[in-house]
């Protein structure tokens, strides 16, 4: 509907353009808004505050003119100028029923727009380091790149998702040091202290034990620590990846930094960043040029002993996304990455990039409520909240459901308990039990020998007509808009806020009218109603990868 509306507010602009002798087109430099009060209409538009100083002229004489033109058309019940200038315009309740029609029609599609016109865009995620289980903060980044993943393709976008797995660097051989020291550990020998110090690593370390000799184990040389730390690796690994099956979270490519190393292509890019005068030579390192393009400061690349950095395998990843010919490069970053932003926009422009193109969205931390208690965590103590123990605990549908209620700019509280009521008081069952509810309605429809099916042409929606029925029809009406407004923003809370307000009117309107009366034209009106409900609760938590449960 909204697009419908910007239409006729485009029209009437240019038809009053021409009568003035203003030159120009909008350029779509005006928003049309919902106001959160009725009263001011289901829209509100502020075209003569954008457009009017362009034609000198004042905002609410223009809005006076422009509102004349909009109530040309049977669009609109009511046009009102508001304020400074302010069009406010009321739809004809006819025209909000009919379009109910579009929902049943599109089914599964309904949601769908095309803002992205095919355009392709690879969105990277999680890219945990294999040296631990996935916590609750991964899991919340896991979601949160994920849904941005859905919301994109119901956008139109042609999106590739991307698990970048960091094997390679100083953390890779605490992991295989940690692995040997739990092996000596269980063979009554003396240990130095492991890196890293969680039961995942002494389970490991017996099943490593499990394919070797005991009599290797008589000192702790490179190729056993090698050894010890491919092994974990890939057990990690393993669990990473089963852990995201089960979160319902798939990638269309794994990407091994140590392939990067392998092919050459970090050598390869240091080399293209000397011949472009990117990189400099200082006290037996390299150095990136980056504090002259926004950074604090310039950063190494290569060590004076020649090992390369971490920084130095990022440039060279970055260079394959920007190879592969995408659009957007989206980057999901645990919010302790702020201060690499800057650094990978530098190395995006020195690569001879465009930078904009490079869209990093910050996911902030996790805290975990349980009876009351939050709970410290570090990975290298052994001391967490896996994401394994928490979908176990208050299954994945609320695993996801939560971590997706709040921006990702903002920090996260997850109420374990909250999570695990069976009540409206937990915001998913609340959401869930209305799609039940929709489901039931049918069953009831069956029982009175009523067939819901056959929801021809000729059903007289007009019926619908009632305060409670137009509230919750306008906002049925939004998915398209919040798929689009959430693919610009790349936020995907808003359609956990939105399903929210679907249900509570969709809860109010079961309480307060019977869906089943002993009037057949209102039953069948008000079963096409519900059965519209259904799909866009059900298309809505499909895109915040949730069950759509018939009973509950």
């Amino acid at each position: 509907m909204k697009q419908n509306v910007k239409k006729v507010v485009t029209e009437s602009y240019l038809s009053l353009a021409e009568e003035m002798g203003w030159s120009g087109e909008t350029d779509g430099a005006f928003d049309i808004s919902i106001p959160k009060d009725v009263k001011f209409g289901d829209f509100s538009c502020n075209i003569a505050m954008i457009l009017a100083s362009r034609h000198k002229t004042k905002p609410r004489g223009m809005a006076e003119k422009l509102s004349e033109r909009i109530r040309d058309s049977d669009l609109f019940s009511s046009v009102l100028v508001a304020g400074p200038g302010f069009i406010n315009m009321t739809v004809k309740p006819i025209h909000w029923v009919e379009r109910l029609k579009e929902i049943l029609d599109a089914d599964e599609s309904f949601g769908c727009v095309d803002t992205g016109e095919s355009k392709k865009v690879l969105v990277e995620f999680v890219s945990a380091n294999p040296t631990g289980p996935l916590h609750i903060g991964h899991g919340r980044g896991a979601v949160v790149g994920d849904t941005l993943a859905r919301i994109m393709r119901k956008a139109g976008y042609d999106v590739h998702t991307e698990y970048y797995i960091n094997d390679v660097g100083l953390q890779m051989d605490n992991l295989g040091r940690s692995t040997i020291a739990r092996c000596f550990e269980s063979l009554g020998k003396s240990f130095d202290e492991p890196p890293y110090k969680g039961d995942y690593i002494k389970d490991i370390a017996r099943r490593f034990l499990e394919t070797k000799d005991a009599d290797l184990f008589s000192e702790s040389d490179d190729k056993l620590v090698e050894q010890a730390r491919d092994f974990t690796a890939s057990c990690i690994m393993d669990d990473i990846r089963a852990d995201l099956k089960e979160f319902r979270i798939e990638f269309d490519e794994w990407f091994s930094e140590m392939s990067l190393h392998t092919n050459g292509d970090v050598e390869k890019t240091i080399e293209i960043l000397k011949e472009n005068n990117h990189i400099y030579e200082s006290d037996g390192a390299l150095w990136l040029k980056t504090e002259s393009a926004g950074d604090e400061k310039d950063r190494v690349v290569r060590r004076a002993n020649g090992v390369t950095t971490y920084l130095a395998s990022d440039i060279a990843y970055h260079k394959n996304k920007f190879d592969r010919n995408f659009d957007t490069v989206i980057n999901v970053w645990g919010a302790d990455h702020h201060g690499y932003v800057p650094r990978m926009k530098a190395v995006v422009k020195a690569l001879g990039r465009d930078p904009s193109k490079l869209v990093v969205r910050l996911v902030q931390l996790v805290s975990l409520k349980k009876s009351g208690q939050s709970l410290s965590m570090s990975t290298r103590a052994g001391v967490f909240a896996t994401l394994r123990e928490i979908m176990d605990e208050v299954g994945v549908d609320a695993t996801r459901y939560f971590f997706l209620m709040r921006s990702s700019d903002s920090q996260l509280e997850f109420d374990v308990d909250l999570a695990k009521k069976q009540s409206s008081e937990n915001p998913v069952f609340y959401v869930q039990y209305a799609h039940a509810r929709c489901c039931n309605i049918f069953v009831t429809a069956r029982e009175r020998e009523i067939d819901p099916a056959p929801f021809d042409k000729n059903i007289d929606l007009s019926l619908l007509q009632g305060k409670d029925e137009l509230a919750l029809i306008r906002k049925l009406l939004e998915l398209p808009d919040v798929v689009e407004s959430c693919a610009i923003s790349l936020q995907p809370h808003p359609v956990t806020q939105y399903l929210t307000e679907v249900s509570s009117l969709f809860h109010y309107f079961y309480r307060h009218n019977r869906v089943v009366t002993d009037d057949p034209a209102l039953t069948r009106a008000r079963l096409f109603l519900t059965k519209a409900v259904r799909i866009v609760l059900r298309n809505g938590l499909d895109i915040l990868g949730v069950n759509a449960p018939e009973r509950m």
